[in-house]
């Protein structure tokens, strides 16, 4: 399989832009992701402030940066009509953090693509949430959105991470780590490991 992607539909992250006029909501059997919300952005702000959560980021956010962070998120989701979902689990939390497709804000080998992530809040780990959720938006990009490939990435010493990834049958090349370009040279969470899925694998024929 090509490494990059080819400028056409099914994989260009510019090509899917405006593929669907309104962010969808999709439902698994525990959660809902769905578009975000006004009063999405007290529990957003926690959980960049929780330093367990933000354990393999630079920092933790204060709460503009956190608010902006949530602008960019929905600016995407209304350009794109997808992106990085808020996530709600009927009847126990109504904001448990975010999954979802977004394109990378820099330049690596293995660009352009698109890429599948995560971030919950630490009461919410240890369940199997971000594997549901993800499964759903792997789903949406594959089948709605007609991407051959999606990645993943994170630094080297997030196993909890990894192991997510793995769950969802993403295979890692070891040629294909990086160091990311936004930490500096000696940065302990500068090196990254890529995971990819295409889309035989997820369904089961590859």
């Amino acid at each position: 399989m090509s490494r990059r992607f080819p400028a056409d539909r099914a994989t260009d992250p510019a090509a899917v832009k405006d593929s669907m006029k309104l962010p969808p909501t999709l439902s698994t059997p525990r959660l809902r992701l769905r578009p975000w919300r006004d009063e999405d952005l007290v529990p957003f702000a926690a959980i960049n402030a929780d330093p367990e959560v933000m354990e393999y980021f630079p920092s933790v956010l204060t709460r503009e940066q956190s608010n902006a962070v949530a602008a960019k998120i929905r600016q995407e989701m209304e350009e794109r009509g997808h992106g990085l979902w808020a996530v709600e689990e009927p009847g126990v939390v109504e904001f448990a953090g975010f999954v979802g497709l977004s394109v990378p804000r820099f330049d690596a080998p293995f660009m352009p693509c698109i890429e599948i992530g995560w971030r919950l809040a630490r009461p919410c780990w240890g369940r199997g949430l971000a594997t549901e959720a993800a499964r759903a938006a792997l789903a949406f990009g594959f089948d709605e959105l007609g991407l051959l490939e999606i990645v993943s990435f994170t630094a080297s010493a997030n196993r909890a991470s990894r192991r997510v990834m793995e769950k969802l049958g993403m295979v890692r090349d070891p040629a294909d780590d990086f160091d990311h370009p936004f930490l500096a040279e000696g940065h302990w969470l500068r090196r990254h490991l890529l995971y990819r899925l295409n889309r035989e694998r997820f369904r089961g024929d590859g």
